[in-house]
């Protein structure tokens, strides 16, 4: 802020702190055992794009008065100068999922993060996606065929697990060119327990491994055997795949150990099926609750035709942002700075929320609608990119993106036309993770297509 002296002199004047919550709206908070999202919903409702709030360590009998402010991002413009304009300042210093996938690309940071990022970027750009679209069309047609043999019998199916079982088919059979047979699903099943576990793990690291040793020992058995195939030259039927590469990788680079493969391979398997399962299954949650927009999107051209894509694109990115992949976003700030107008002093952390961010009125009217025609007609979304950001935005945004769209788009185009899912009944709520899941099983049954074009 730049004013001007009594002496003509013009200077910079110190910026304000970011605004706090108040420590008895976050007592009350701690008292009713409440959800984090629901303190960062009232620090943003409150407070508005940029605000702060204490938690204290009370493990430590510690209090809000004695805590360093965290600060709270929802903002689109403030969004953008922490991830897309200053990732310099505003830094990842560790990962939440660390336990269970390492030194992977998602977890490190500076130089290595670099380094290993450029060895997978290639494999996720338009022309490096080419090479798994038959990986994906073959897992949705398997799926497409149980789900045949489920509207036959009528047998109970539960969607969220189908949705997982399609995603971990598809990136399974991207990393190692195999599809997913009985046995390596039923041993990652290990990964969405530990993912499942997170919230309610030991603080201490050494703690929560023990707590979930069991499963983690399953999943280093699966991905030490890949890798052993891998390094034998053993190539599956859909041919090489991302693991071959990184055991390439290893041949020039001395830091690619077994042990950071197994760390990206476990990386690649957590971001590429636990986010894309979540997807779909708020999707098909969602369109139980709005049949209109499957009938809409089923009456936009016929299969396969350019209208279609669009539209069912629109259903996945309208789900994507009330459920985004990446919910919330740590950062901690390495040098002072200004952000919306705020002082922010090195040190501090600093959370982006998209969720939050996507349900803001002023950018999303009536922000609790699903109406995925916010994405198909003109103005129907912020111009600004920080108003949607489901993947994250800036250096650090999900490499996997155009992947898991494209994915999810191809498995709706085989299954939407088909079958409706019939729930017999719904989770009342969502879990707060890695993801933002639904919290408990979605049983259903499936009937044939209802209308559409």
């Amino acid at each position: 802020m730049t004013v001007e002296s009594g002496t003509g002199t013009r200077h910079r004047s110190p910026a304000p702190p970011v605004p706090e919550l108040d420590p008895a709206v976050v007592e009350r908070w701690h008292a009713g055992g409440g959800e984090l999202i629901e303190l960062l919903a009232q620090v943003c409702g409150r407070l508005g794009g940029v605000g702060a709030f204490r938690l204290g360590d009370r493990s430590a009998g510690g209090s809000e008065a004695g805590a360093r402010p965290t600060v709270l991002v929802t903002g689109p413009q403030a969004i953008q100068h922490v991830l897309a304009q200053h990732p310099q300042r505003y830094v990842k210093r560790s990962h939440r999922a660390r336990l269970l996938i390492g030194d992977g690309v998602l977890a490190a940071t500076g130089e290595a993060w670099k380094r290993q990022r450029r060895v997978l970027q290639s494999q996720f750009t338009g022309t490096g996606m080419r090479r798994y679209e038959q990986r994906i069309t073959e897992a949705a047609r398997t799926t497409a065929g149980r789900w045949a043999a489920y509207a036959r019998s009528g047998q109970v199916l539960d969607v969220g697990e189908e949705m997982r079982r399609f995603a971990l088919d598809t990136i399974w059979r991207s990393l190692t060119g195999y599809p997913l047979d009985e046995d390596t699903e039923r041993e990652l099943a290990a990964v969405a327990a530990v993912v499942a576990a997170m919230p309610t793990l030991p603080a201490d690291s050494a703690d929560a491994g023990e707590a979930v040793g069991a499963e983690l020992a399953r999943i280093d058995a699966v991905a030490g055997h890949a890798i052993a195939t891998a390094r034998r030259g053993a190539v599956g039927p859909d041919g090489p795949g991302l693991l071959h590469l990184l055991v390439e990788a290893s041949a020039e680079r001395p830091e690619y150990t077994d042990r950071l493969i197994r760390d990206e391979l476990v990386t690649l398997l957590v971001a590429g099926h636990e986010t894309t399962a979540t997807t779909l299954t708020w999707l098909y949650l969602l369109l139980d609750r709005h049949p209109e927009a499957r009938e809409e999107a089923l009456a936009a051209g016929g299969d396969g035709s350019p209208e279609r894509r669009e539209a069912i694109q629109a259903l996945v990115n309208e789900t994507l942002r009330l459920y985004p992949s990446a919910w919330i976003l740590p950062r901690h700030a390495v040098e002072d700075d200004v952000l919306g107008g705020y002082a922010i002093a090195a040190g501090t952390d600093v959370v982006v929320c998209p969720y939050l961010a996507h349900r803001a009125p002023e950018l999303w009217p009536e922000p609790e609608r699903f109406d995925p025609r916010r994405f198909t007609a003109p103005g129907g979304r912020p111009a600004v990119s920080g108003g949607y950001v489901p993947f994250g935005l800036g250096p650090r945004a999900c490499l996997g993106l155009q992947f898991a769209l494209r994915e999810s788009t191809v498995l709706l185009e085989h299954l939407l036309p088909a079958y409706a899912p019939d729930f017999h009944s719904v989770p009342d709520k969502a879990a707060y993770s890695i993801t933002v899941r639904p919290d408990g099983p979605t049983p259903a049954t499936l009937s044939g297509r209802r209308g559409g074009g």
